[in-house]
């Protein structure tokens, strides 16, 4: 299996992980159709959305694949008065990544992270680990340390 900077990263770190690969189809890159197609709960697989705020810029959150980004509450936790998700183009530029492969670790440069508090619900959370068709299987905390994460409430409450 090929080594992303993720991987990497955690290896560094010293991080327990595990990986798991998966199929996924390009015209369809959603956690509840991976999840589906790959015979797995989506209930702990976090996606990882990359943004810029009018006051600072461009930053990463972290949040639940069946859930929504609630834009306002992120724009407060990070200090901006309007957020907006970057468009796809942009992506691999400002990260290193490309859509569908989009880690929170590794990440060309250092942004803010803010991780939805939803991740505390489970023992281990699913990550993409830097390329599509593998996820890292990690404890919330260590996505946390690793990030330099806030643990924040950024999705919608059902």
């Amino acid at each position: 299996m090929k080594k992303t900077n993720a991987l990497r990263l955690l290896d560094q770190r010293k991080i327990i992980y595990e990986t798991v690969e998966y199929e996924y189809n390009e015209e369809n890159l959603s956690v509840k159709k991976m999840a589906g197609d790959n015979f797995f709960i989506a209930d702990n697989v976090f996606k990882t959305l990359v943004a810029r705020g009018d006051k600072n810029g461009v930053l990463i959150a972290v949040i639940n694949g069946n859930q929504t980004l609630n834009l306002k509450s992120l724009a407060k936790v990070s200090g901006n008065k309007k957020i907006a998700l970057i468009q796809v183009k942009e992506l691999l530029n400002l990260t290193g990544y490309i859509r569908g492969g989009c880690s929170p670790i590794g990440m060309k440069k250092n942004y803010p992270v803010f991780i939805d508090q939803s991740t505390l619900e489970f023992n281990n959370i699913y990550i993409n680990a830097g390329i599509r068709g593998i996820l890292v299987k990690l404890n919330p905390s260590d996505l946390l340390k690793i990030t330099d994460g806030q643990l924040v409430q950024i999705t919608d409450i059902d």
